[in-house]
């Protein structure tokens, strides 16, 4: 009899039909079973789910990245799980590279391929706002040529050994958007867990295909953005984002606003808003009408 399969992907959606179909079927061929959490998508993101086999988690609203994949994860049985967000696909014989890595590097917490993007760039994170100061390297960060324990991965693609996962909490349920994926990965370094990226690897990733976008959608998601790195930066310590920061957001708000310009005027409104909101003592599941959220059972 064949051994079970060590890996469950977890696929958090919304409003992601377009790209879904390809992610799905790239993981389908590596022999790859799926959980998709939905979260409440106006799209047929659930029903192409299902279409392809997966089990579908169908959240009654929507409760952001992290929450969503606690959801998967939490009902997941593997040793392993794949984060994977619905815009990646796994380039064939990516998960036994990812594997073999995982056999080689025991302290290794999560494990991440390489990530290439439309125009054949490799996305690395050279820095974050949670790394220490010597660790934020100015400009890109080199390419490795071979297997490399770097500060952080990307949450785009993530292999992650599930009960380290669970003893360290998951993704911080906080935060509803942005820098939950620093925010693990710092956890996991602190806790004594390498972080590898593995060279042999390889997931093709169409950066920011995963919804539709809009102006209230760039609102909402620029506002998660100041609020999440005011949350992080509190949550460790470090300065938070300053006044003058919300003053210059609040005027380009304005100027853009004067000159019809929704999209951007959007963006620097939202980031002034999710500042001032983190500062009034307003939380991200409070703004999304989150706090006794629940999710809807699996289903195929």
């Amino acid at each position: 009899m064949p051994p079970a399969n060590p890996i469950t992907a977890i696929v958090v959606t919304y409003d992601s039909a377009e790209v879904l179909p390809a992610c799905l079927s790239a993981l389908a061929a590596e022999g790859i079973p799926a959980i998709v959490v939905d979260n409440a998508s106006d799209d047929a993101s659930a029903d192409i789910a299902r279409a392809q086999g997966a089990t579908v988690i169908a959240n009654a609203r929507n409760e952001g990245y992290g929450r969503a994949n606690n959801h998967g994860v939490a009902a997941s049985t593997t040793p392993y799980v794949l984060i994977v967000n619905p815009d990646v696909e796994i380039r064939p014989g990516a998960i036994a590279a990812l594997l073999a890595a995982a056999d080689r590097y025991p302290d290794a917490g999560m494990l991440a391929p390489r990530i290439v993007e439309p125009s054949g760039r490799v996305f690395l994170q050279p820095r974050s706002l949670l790394s220490p100061p010597h660790l934020n390297r100015t400009g890109s960060m080199p390419v490795p040529e071979g297997d490399a324990c770097l500060p952080f991965l990307s949450g785009a693609c993530l292999l992650i050994r599930r009960e380290v996962f669970q003893s360290l909490g998951g993704f911080d349920p906080a935060i509803f958007l942005f820098y939950e994926d620093d925010d693990l990965c710092r956890r996991m370094r602190d806790a004594g867990h390498a972080l590898i990226h593995v060279h042999e690897a390889e997931a093709a990733h169409g950066r920011g295909r995963s919804t539709a976008p809009s102006a209230s959608r760039r609102f909402t998601a620029r506002w998660h953005l100041a609020w999440s790195e005011a949350y992080v930066s509190n949550k460790y310590g470090l300065a938070r984002p300053s006044l003058a920061a919300v003053v210059r957001n609040t005027a380009k708000a304005i100027g853009y606003g004067l000159i019809l310009n929704q999209t951007k005027m959007a963006a620097h409104a939202g980031s002034a808003a999710g500042a001032i909101a983190w500062r009034r003592g307003a939380t991200a599941l409070e703004r999304q009408g989150l706090t006794d959220a629940g999710h809807v059972s699996a289903s195929r």
